[in-house]
């Protein structure tokens, strides 16, 4: 084994004192040319410090830092006990530190006993555990392992009968290839999420160096019935059909933010991608609570009413962006209660225009959602992508009367370890991962909130998860052209019968796991849309749910009565303002109090946008500003030395806002010396003599005599005395 890693990972390895001067150099020139840090070039002796003693960062600054302690241990350590400590903690994919452990996770024996087709796959695998995967990725695993094992027999470290053997020896089969203890069968998917958040808070030393116990808040029994709930609904997905949807599921119990379950796909031997975790799709119609906890957050009521149409053009920052409504719906004028429950894109698009879709991101972050957020108008309904894991956690925020759940520890991440423990499985109070509460919304914001979820469960898209005898508030999410299907809900807090409360949240994601397929007939030969499959599997879920801990069904607590009144108000700029009496798009909404926001637009009688059109022709720029309508006028300014004229350099004002024809100044460059003029097609006199008066630094190339091919500087631009002006000729 330690000959097969050193011919695949560090030829020189016992040339060397740490550092591979030639391949570090090489290195360096392709991380400075390529303006960073892409390059490997590190020894065996670089790679053990890096992963013992160092983030995985990659910069130049860690690289020569890595090698100063490379040459360091070189110095106290003999070869022997360098390689055998990268062997027993380098990662050879698939769950496994280690060679010892990746020797019975792949061939089911022990290292010792390897033959050397299986020394060489494993010494394959470190460069790139994804790309050399034996499980995800037999042919190019085989290719590369058949690849160290010539390798061995040309550095005469195996004979060329093993060197035939090995090549035709068999690949691991991946229906056998065993997990580790720490991603046993129950939640594979949950204990690799796991072990990574310790990898990142604590470093691979600790984390795989022995000393670290943790105990997690799994709860087995739960992780059990999330899979069952999936597999009565989708028995394909469980069966690791490669035909049909699948489906990713996370639950977490909303008063501590524990996750208490993961489904992060169908067969962890197959993929490792979670879906729960990494499974980055569009939430649709799921993310629109996050657009009514801005507009509650502004004082924006739910007796607010808008108008439901089959398409709506909004003004999205000077553009016009079209949504239509599913299947054409049109409902006219409704509440928002109405509009969540039967998720009108219409009304939830001139929402996100009113509160802006920038505070829309900026409340989803802050409600838990860490995927890269853009701010665009589509963000309200559900176009910018989040995971499963976050958008039950976002929704624990509701639930927890508006505070989103951090950990003591691992800070804002969702909370999967309990405390770490020591080697007898005590946990001491200092080593609890506690939960901390982060206010978001205030109290009766989330209580508003929990109201108006119910009503998506009780008569809107969400009826199919609906439970006899229990409130139930949630939200389907459907994407277009039926991609992706949601359906995140929780119930309010129970009593188990070990006297305890409860209070779950559970996110159900389906879809094709690999790229994005239209399920146009998966469900009985209908779309999946939210309110099929992820509500059945969401009921299901929780109803073998309520069974297992023995919960009394319990109320959400209601809202207190708050007035609100009609205030007419506009977006300006990204924040909501009151009418002034002439403002273009306002809308009527009722806000709690009825005083609105505090800033009064400033809009202009018959307003328009003012155009940009600084780098128009003088032409362009005109007929732009005429078609809002707006009157350029026109200033001059003195040119440079070769800037080109006709050509608008100024303008003010150069946006906003304006009333109709208002004057909008436009500044021009003007020559005081003149304009270069044309010179090519004319015979090299003629351009000469055009060129004398303008006192111009002219150099003729390719000629004495002939026609003008090219010239250095275009037709139109100012001249000025000494400017430098080259003409090709063509004799």
């Amino acid at each position: 084994m330690k000959h097969a890693i050193v011919a695949a990972e560090d030829k020189r390895f016992y040339e060397h004192r740490g550092i591979d001067v030639r391949g570090m150099g090489r290195a360096l020139w392709t991380d400075v040319t390529n303006h960073g840090a892409v390059q490997g070039g590190s020894t065996i002796t670089q790679q053990f410090v890096k992963n013992a003693y160092l983030t995985s960062q990659k910069t130049i600054g860690r690289k020569l830092f890595e090698a100063a302690l490379a040459w360091q241990l070189e110095q106290r350590w003999t070869k022997d006990q360098i390689l055998t400590a990268y062997l027993n903690t380098v990662y050879f994919g698939n769950g496994a530190y280690g060679v010892e452990q990746a020797s019975r996770i792949y061939f089911h024996h022990p290292a010792v006993q390897m033959r050397p087709s299986e020394a060489a796959l494993l010494a394959s695998i470190p460069e790139d555990p994804s790309l050399w995967d034996p499980v995800a990725h037999p042919k190019t695993a085989k290719a590369r392992r058949n690849f160290v094992l010539r390798q061995l027999y040309q550095q005469g470290y195996i004979t060329l009968s093993q060197y035939g053997d090995g090549k035709d020896d068999p690949m691991p089969n991946p229906a056998t290839v065993n997990l580790p203890s720490t991603q046993g069968s129950a939640a594979p998917y949950f204990a690799n999420y796991v072990k990574d958040q310790l990898v990142k808070q604590y470093g691979p030393k600790r984390a795989f160096g022995g000393g670290l116990r943790v105990r997690t808040t799994l709860d087995v029994d739960l992780q059990t019935a999330a899979r069952e709930a999936i597999a009565s609904v989708l028995p394909g997905s469980v069966q690791s059909t490669p035909y049909g949807p699948t489906a990713a599921m996370v639950v977490l119990d909303a008063k501590t933010g524990s996750v208490l379950a993961m489904v992060g796909g169908a067969n962890y031997h197959r993929s490792q991608f979670n879906l729960a975790t990494q499974g980055e799709r569009q939430p649709g119609s799921s993310f629109k609570p996050f657009v009514l906890a801005t507009a509650l957050k502004q004082g924006i009521a739910p007796s607010s009413i808008l108008t439901s149409s089959k398409q709506v053009t909004i003004n999205a920052d000077g553009r016009l962006w079209q949504v239509n409504n599913y299947e054409g719906e049109a409902l006219g004028p409704i509440d928002l209660s109405k509009a969540i429950a039967y998720s009108d894109n219409s009304v939830f698009s001139q929402l996100t225009a009113l509160v802006g879709p920038r505070n829309v991101r900026d409340m989803a972050k802050s409600l838990g959602i860490t995927t890269k957020l853009n701010g665009y108008f589509a963000i309200g309904l559900g176009a910018e992508p989040s995971t499963p894991l976050e958008m039950a956690r976002a929704y624990e925020s509701f639930a927890n009367d508006g505070a989103r759940i951090d950990s003591s520890i691992f800070g804002n991440t969702p909370r999967t370890v309990d405390c770490l423990t020591d080697t007898k499985n005590v946990c001491l109070p200092a080593d609890r991962n506690l939960p901390v509460d982060k206010p978001v919304l205030s109290s009766t914001q989330a209580e508003t909130i929990d109201q108006m979820l119910q009503g998506v469960v009780q008569y809107g898209t969400g009826k199919a998860a609906a439970i006899p005898g229990w409130q139930v508030a949630g939200k389907t999410g459907t994407t277009e052209n039926y991609g992706d299907a949601w359906f995140v809900g929780y119930l309010p807090p129970a009593v188990g019968s070990d006297g305890k409360t409860h209070q779950l949240v559970a996110a159900v994601w389906v879809g094709y796991p690999n790229k994005l397929v239209p399920m146009l007939t998966e469900f009985h030969g209908h779309p999946v849309a939210g309110g099929t499959f992820p509500a059945l599997i969401w009921k299901s879920f929780m109803t073998k749910a309520i069974a297992i801990d023995h919960l009394t069904p319990q109320s959400f607590t209601s809202p207190p009565s708050q007035y609100a009144a009609p205030v007419t108000v506009v977006n300006r700029g990204g924040l909501l303002m009151r009418d002034n009496g002439v403002c273009k798009n306002s809308y009527q909404l009722e806000f709690y109090g009825g005083t609105g926001p505090s800033h009064i637009a400033t809009c202009k009688p018959n307003e328009v946008e003012i155009p940009d059109v600084v780098g128009y022709t003088t032409v362009h720029a005109k007929s732009r500003l005429d078609g809002q309508p707006l009157t350029p006028m026109i200033v001059y300014r003195p040119a440079k030395a070769g800037e080109r004229l006709g050509v608008v350099v100024g303008q003010f004002p150069r946006q906003g806002t304006a009333s109709a024809y208002d004057k909008i100044t436009l500044v021009l460059p003007k020559s005081l010396h003149g304009a270069i003029p044309k010179c090519v097609g004319l015979k090299l006199a003629r351009a000469q003599s055009k060129l004398t008066r303008l006192k111009l630094d002219v150099n003729v190339k390719g000629g004495s005599t002939g026609k003008v091919i090219a010239q250095s500087l275009r037709p139109g631009t100012a001249a000025a005395p000494g400017l430098k002006l080259t003409l090709t000729v063509k004799p």
